[in-house]
């Protein structure tokens, strides 16, 4: 399966490169959850 303009991957590095972009993403994720974290507990000092 691979689309046009793009070359052909090995199973190893599509493997690979779904890894780093789910690390990516959890990356994200994280810091998006402390931030509602953070704003709760100042919310909650006021």
């Amino acid at each position: 399966m691979v689309e046009e303009g793009q070359t052909p991957e090995t199973r190893q590095e599509a493997r690979e490169e779904k890894l780093r972009k789910k690390k990516q993403r959890m990356k994200q994720h994280g810091r998006g959850l402390g931030k509602i974290y953070k704003d709760a507990v100042e919310k909650r000092e006021k």
